[in-house]
């Protein structure tokens, strides 16, 4: 699986942006789709899943209710609204896919085998 995210830019705070990525290769819909960021200096962190089966879906604490993670596996890819953002919320966003994710792993990244690219998100304030 090959993954490829977009949307990233330049927003001020409160405002939103929509981050898409785009899976090739293996079908996508066996697979939980998830994203990750990470900020400079820190290690990079846990935003949202999205189970492959039932589509339900698994948010931070520090983006619930502003967040929010969907998936069209018609079109091979996962989404993430990101809206409300703070400034805090800049870093490098990646999307991740990984297949057989017991819950107690959904937020580390060592069970994801697939990641994409990266795609930066800047907040001014």
């Amino acid at each position: 699986v090959q993954l490829q995210a977009s949307g990233g830019g330049l927003v001020q705070a409160g405002g939103s942006l929509r981050l898409s990525c785009a899976a090739s290769g293996r079908t996508f819909a066996t697979y939980t789709g998830a994203w990750f960021r990470q900020a400079p200096g820190k290690e990079r962190e846990f935003v949202a899943a999205i189970r492959s089966v039932g589509g339900r879906a698994y948010s931070a604490d520090s983006v619930m209710g502003r967040f929010t993670i969907s998936r069209d596996d018609a079109k091979n890819m996962i989404s993430l609204q990101m809206n409300s953002l703070k400034p805090e919320d800049t870093a490098v966003y990646y999307c991740a896919a990984g297949g057989r994710i017991i819950l107690s792993s959904m937020r580390r990244t060592s069970a994801y085998d697939y990641w994409g690219q990266g795609t930066l998100v800047t907040v001014s304030s």
